[in-house]
């Protein structure tokens, strides 16, 4: 198979190339990314850290490069990785010798969207002796829109990422194909968000202090749904209490009465937040959105926690979670405010109906073995356009 997207109807394959392989070597995988030791306006790190943890529990040893940022540093919240190594570095001179070092023996070498040195990663990647050279682009929909309006992409040369022998997408459906046919990607596959259900999970004794919780960095092209689905309901509902939690929010906005605001949530108290209210509000970017195919990593964290989510719509999710019996799937105001006046036997069934779907499908176990699986196929299939 090729990687391209399943015709509309199609059952889902959202992991292609899985049946290519039956058995699933131990790698050393090199990883140069935005951050993973600071989650604060960073959705990157919490999906990283489920997914290193998950290959080194499969022993494969995995190296992680930073870029040792200051606003980040300031809001560190992970330190010592258990099982795998993160390499901080305050400028790419300082640590050019030591990531070719790592390179040398390593089977992967891998560079994310956003990395700071994403440019200079890449080359080095492309002319390593690896076995796999890959990008993650964990960011699609801004990439293309940003390619769309002529803006500048940091992270991707003036190549493209022809030079990579395989492209994942943390978005699927037609972004993995406009990722071949705009920036000349050979093999394509999604790669989707997870959670780490060790770490996202129901909180005993939680309750519903609060009506609907919203947790996600600011960002001007959800606020517009963000109105709709949750200050607006704030705002007709001021005998109910709601929780907004997030950082880089203007200084001058106004909330609601009925409206908490916590500036920022740090990973380990994410399972009381959500679990605080009687459901969870979750607003896709807008590029992300028009897309489709691009779960939301708070959906599968929330899931996890046994809370209902209520989503904006977007193509294809559909295929993660069961509209009205895993999930809440929201347009407008009058329908949120709808989901919110349900009684809570029924979002408490929504909760538990989603927390096993995310035990089963959308672990980061789960995404951690099929991205082996799409490593160790790889080398062996031919590209998209040959």
């Amino acid at each position: 198979m090729d990687g391209r997207p399943a015709a509309p109807g199609a059952p889902m394959q959202p992991y292609p190339w899985r049946a290519a392989c039956t058995a699933l070597s131990r790698m050393k995988i090199v990883i140069f990314g935005l951050a993973v030791s600071s989650s604060w306006g960073n959705g990157h790190a919490t999906l990283w850290r489920g997914l290193c943890q998950a290959l080194a529990a499969l022993r494969h040893r995995v190296v992680f490069f930073e870029r040792d940022a200051p606003y980040y540093a300031a809001h560190r919240d992970l330190v010592d990785p258990n099982g795998w190594t993160l390499r901080l570095y305050r400028d790419w001179d300082e640590v050019r010798d030591s990531a070719e070092r790592e390179l040398c023996d390593a089977d992967v070498g891998m560079v994310t969207s956003y990395c700071p040195d994403g440019i200079a990663a890449a080359a080095m990647v492309q002319s390593a002796r690896v076995r796999l050279r890959c990008f993650y682009d964990m960011d699609t929909p801004v990439t293309l829109q940003r390619l769309g309006a002529g803006e500048p992409v940091g992270y991707i040369g003036p190549q493209g990422l022809a030079g990579f022998d395989l492209v994942l997408s943390y978005t699927g459906g037609a972004a993995l194909t406009e990722l071949q046919t705009r920036l000349g990607a050979r093999r394509t596959a999604p790669l989707y968000g997870c959670v780490d259900p060790a770490l996202h999970r129901p909180v005993q004794g939680a309750g519903s202090a609060y009506a609907a919780s919203y947790l996600g960095t600011y960002a001007e092209d959800r606020q517009d749904m963000l109105e709709q689905l949750f200050l607006e309901p704030a705002r007709r509902m001021p005998e109910r209490r709601f929780l907004l939690g997030g950082s880089l929010y203007p200084d001058d906005v106004v909330w609601p009465a009925s409206v908490e605001y916590r500036a920022h949530v740090p990973p380990p108290e994410h399972p009381a937040f959500y679990g605080a209210a009687g459901l969870t509000v979750s607003v896709t970017r807008a590029p992300m959105a028009a897309m489709g195919y691009c779960p939301s990593g708070r959906l599968f964290e929330a899931a996890a926690c046994g809370v209902p989510v209520l989503s904006d719509w977007w193509e294809g999710l559909e295929r993660f979670f069961e509209p009205g019996r895993e999930i809440l799937v929201c347009r407008s105001t009058e329908e949120a405010l709808d989901a919110l006046r349900r009684p809570a036997f029924e979002l408490a069934q929504i909760g538990r109906a989603a927390r096993a779907r995310v035990l089963a499908e959308h672990s980061a176990g789960a995404r951690a073995r099929a991205l082996v699986a799409l490593l160790d196929a790889a080398p062996h299939l031919p590209p998209v356009h040959a």
